[in-house]
């Protein structure tokens, strides 16, 4: 009787009593949660989310961060419901989810510490430790933190990719992982075209927070389904040939309807590039080009650009001289001392009311990554920032000489990123830029595993043939 009641059904008594007060103090919660939350659906769902993350993260985390990047993709539309306020700060289920990302990527290092990859994760070191300053001097920590912890859960992304690819059959699946989280946003798009497209001005966004955020993720996702075609690291199978091949046009007519010029252009250097390096006959798909421009909507995106230039009174800008009279109106702004160091994260947004001429009531971003950082961070923060890119770019370079059309394709990824960091905030972008992170660290991994596989192989040539010259038994040259 003693030893069932110390273990109950094989079940320590201390758990199960820890159950028994853990739910007596989520009943006891709920009715004041549910007060706090105006009983509003989305808001009441943050609970017994948390709570089903936290079981998920216990039971399995490595399959909880696949299911998260599996399914983020179409987690703006809901996750935003699910914001709440408490006095100034906003919270809701996508901050919890970006927690765990950072939780996991220390339990994946924890777990394997002599794993941890020392080399790569340095590239971030000095842009994490300026991104740490620019929160000290922030005006505003609240917003301040919130970029800093998405940057933070990008290097999470990085990592766990890393930690997830240990072999070449691994990074095709974290491909393909990428591949099928744009499965239902393919399937919403469809949804967002019957409900909303009625004109010319109509821009698709699907599951995303913005038609740039789609843009952007769908160029990326080209660049994927590319290398699964053309890469020889990526054994495709005929079926699965002929799926992608009949999914990257549907692709592609989305990336049309999200009406994005800067993400047109990137996607259109990357394929060219490709064709003038790999396999030039794709070419004579340029002459097809001009016939966009009979498309209504592509025709007045591309003719904006040519009015709306001159900065005069009561005069219509477009967007890019918008962006330009902006970011000129930032650096003349800025003192001589805040150039080194700048005026802390989300600064910008902070001061954009007091330089900014042309509109005095939004809070604008700068629209140029390069631009904010500056700002922000000042000069060191932007050496900082594309010291990480480069020494990126670096391994990438790396990974052309093992397969020249891969190597290409992911420094393509990342040069396209830094290309269209130009005229957007991409730094904003959580959803893309974990993809984008995952994709990269997986290359990275990849890079690092030959280079390990060929280090291991030159080491024991090596021994081979010191044992051969010494005679020492067990090798055939030794023997007599």
């Amino acid at each position: 009787m003693l030893d069932w009641l110390r273990q109950p059904f094989g079940v320590p008594t201390w758990t199960i009593l820890g159950l028994v007060v853990l739910s007596l103090a989520v009943g006891a919660v709920i009715p004041m949660f549910g007060d706090s939350m105006g009983y509003q659906f989305g808001r009441l769902a943050a609970l017994p989310a948390l709570l089903l993350l936290g079981v998920l993260l216990i039971y399995d985390y490595k399959k909880l961060v696949m299911l998260i990047l599996l399914f983020r993709s179409v987690g703006d539309m809901v996750l935003e419901s699910t914001q709440f306020g408490i006095g100034s700060v906003r919270m809701g289920i996508g901050g919890l989810i970006n927690l765990f990302v950072i939780i996991i990527a220390c339990m994946m290092v924890m777990e394997k510490p002599r794993e941890f990859p020392g080399k790569l994760a340095r590239y971030w070191l000095p842009f994490l430790v300026m991104m740490s300053v620019g929160l000290v001097l922030s005006y505003e920590k609240t917003n301040a933190l919130k970029m800093y912890l998405g940057m933070l859960s990008n290097f999470a992304i990085f990592i766990i990719a890393i930690y997830m690819v240990r072999s070449n059959d691994d990074f095709n699946k974290a491909i393909r992982l990428v591949l099928y989280s744009s499965l239902l946003p393919t399937l919403y798009a469809l949804v967002d075209i019957a409900l909303h497209m009625r004109d010319g001005s109509f821009r698709l966004q699907s599951t995303f927070s913005h038609p740039n955020v789609l843009a952007f993720y769908l160029t990326l996702v080209l660049v994927l389904g590319l290398y699964m075609l053309k890469s020889p690291l990526y054994n495709i199978t005929p079926r699965a040939r002929v799926a992608v091949c009949l999914y990257m046009p549907v692709l592609m007519l989305q990336l049309l309807l999200t009406q994005t010029r800067s993400a047109w252009l990137a996607c259109f250097l990357v394929f060219v590039l490709y064709a003038l390096l790999f396999k030039r006959s794709y070419l004579l798909y340029l002459f097809l080009l001009p016939l966009l421009l009979f498309v209504p909507a592509v025709n007045e995106r591309l003719m904006d650009l040519g009015q709306g230039n001159e900065v005069m009174r009561n005069a219509q800008l477009n967007s890019f001289a918008w962006r330009v009279l902006l970011w000129e109106s930032a650096i003349g702004w800025m003192e001589t001392s805040r150039l080194l160091l700048g005026y802390g994260l989300d600064g910008f947004g902070y001061h954009v009311a007091t330089f900014f001429p042309a509109d005095r009531t939004v809070r604008w971003d700068a629209h140029n990554v390069y631009v904010q950082f500056l700002f922000e961070m000042g000069i060191v923060g932007v050496l900082c920032y594309l010291w990480l890119y480069a020494r990126v770019l670096g391994t990438l370079r790396t990974l052309a000489r093992i397969d020249p059309v891969s190597g290409f394709l992911m420094l393509a990824i990342v040069i396209q990123y830094l290309i269209v960091s130009f005229s957007d905030n991409m730094f904003r972008y959580l959803v893309f830029n974990w993809y984008l992170w995952f994709a990269v660290g997986g290359a990275c991994a990849l890079v690092n595993l030959h280079a390990s596989n060929k280090a291991t192989t030159a080491r024991t040539g090596a021994a081979r043939h010191r044992a051969a010259r010494s005679g020492l038994p067990g090798n055939h040259e030794g023997k007599v």
